[in-house]
């Protein structure tokens, strides 16, 4: 009997310490408050590496929008290092961020995050208790179903003349005209002030006070991408061009008169007889701006309202050569075949146009074929006293006909 009880004495004592050990850890485990084990710290192990770096966006979510922010923090030590790549459209950039001075936290240095991307986060930290962890995670972001781009005049790498504007017409409406007008930087070298204003809420023009000087580059910068110009929809481009302005090209015309003088750079090269807009169908007075050079076009009054009474065109003619787009309603200088030689300088005859004399096929010795061959997209033609009003600023490149104050009112930044 002593030994069996001895056996069993001995039995309660190590049942005893178990319990008490097993007591232990339930009481360490039950005094966690951040998620950790209370078993790994009695143990000695450091906690998971989700409780020592957390980042936001958590692990694998998806669609997050651009204004989420992204974050990476620590509760207790500090971040070591962080390092966060982009990947979008097939290539990859590392985000420039920085750790905070009490190393708790990182940021990046543009808070907005890029739509239709995946983003990898790699972080390393030391917690209070001196144990090194490391974390990677990954999240997506929203791919939108609705984008906005800007169509650019002028074309990249042309030569232009002195009163080219730069102008931006956009597929959509655009409601948020401060941001997306943020996003365009137009600048020149040599370097002159140059200011923006919208025509409605799908077209951003620019230009300078005066005149392009002549040898200016100009360098247009589009950084639409993920900017939101209206609900939903965001910008798809991020692209830079640029154009050069050539020699200084200016032609008056002289609705009752019936002449063009064209200056070059001030020096008067000819005067030019002219046919304008019969008196029904005057032309435009105003600062027109060449926007288009065609050889040969076809030209229907249909298109353009000019119809007789029974529907059809008042006139349709297949070949209208030296043809240079002044408005988009339009109005056009271009050469004349049809017309007789005498009525160049001494009657007005168009429906609104502007007209050389020239023969069938364009000529190259010709008024038409002269001018034609002397012009760039960019030259400005006024017409003056014509019994009409001025051109409209936003029908083509009008914006010459505002004067800077009223020019600079037009942009939607204050």
């Amino acid at each position: 009997m002593r030994h069996v009880t001895g056996r069993a004495r001995r039995a309660g004592v190590a049942l005893t310490a178990v319990l008490t050990w097993a007591g232990l850890l339930a009481g360490a485990a039950g005094c966690s408050g951040d998620g950790g084990s209370g078993l790994d710290r009695v143990l000695g192990k450091p906690p998971a590496p989700g409780d020592t770096i957390r980042v936001t966006p958590q692990d694998g979510t998806r669609e997050v929008r651009p204004g989420q922010a992204l974050r990476v923090r620590v509760p207790d030590g500090r971040l070591e290092s962080v390092r966060v790549l982009r990947q979008q459209d097939a290539q990859e950039a590392e985000v420039p961020g920085r750790i905070s001075a009490d190393g708790r936290s990182w940021r990046p240095a543009d808070d907005r995050l890029a739509l239709a991307a995946r983003y990898t986060v790699d972080a390393v930290a030391v917690d209070g208790d001196g144990h090194r962890s490391a974390r990677h995670t990954t999240f997506t972001t929203h791919v939108p179903e609705e984008r906005f781009i800007g169509y650019v005049t002028p074309e990249n790498r042309s030569t232009v003349g002195t009163g080219m504007i730069v102008s931006l017409e956009f597929n959509r409406e655009i409601e948020n005209r401060a941001a997306v007008e943020r996003a365009v930087h137009v600048s020149a070298e040599p370097a002159v002030e140059v200011r923006p204003h919208w025509f409605g809420t799908s077209r951003l023009d620019f230009r300078p006070e005066h005149y392009w000087k002549p040898g200016t580059r100009v360098t247009v910068s589009l950084r639409f991408r993920d900017v939101e110009g209206a609900p939903g929809v965001y910008g798809l481009q991020y692209r830079t061009l640029s154009f050069s302005v050539g020699r200084h090209q200016v032609s008056l015309v002289d609705a009752a008169d019936h002449t063009m003088q064209v200056r070059r750079e001030g020096e008067l090269l000819a005067t030019v007889p002219i046919t304008a807009g019969a008196p029904r169908t005057t032309t435009y007075n105003g600062k027109m701006v060449v926007t288009e050079m065609l050889e040969l076009t076809r030209m229907n009054g249909a298109t353009v309202g000019f119809r007789k009474k029974n529907g059809k065109s008042e006139y349709d003619i297949p070949d209208v050569p030296h043809a240079m787009r002044l408005t988009e309603s339009g109005t056009f200088l271009h050469g004349n075949y049809w017309a007789s030689p005498q009525a160049f300088g001494r009657v007005n005859l168009s429906h609104g146009c502007v007209g050389l004399r020239d023969v069938k096929g364009g000529g190259a010795d010709t008024p038409a074929g002269w001018f034609f061959d002397r012009s760039l997209v960019g030259d400005v033609v006024e017409v003056v006293r014509s019994k009409d009003k001025t051109v409209a600023p936003d029908n083509g490149l009008g914006g010459w006909n505002m004067n800077w104050r009223r020019w600079s009112a037009g942009s939607a930044v204050n």
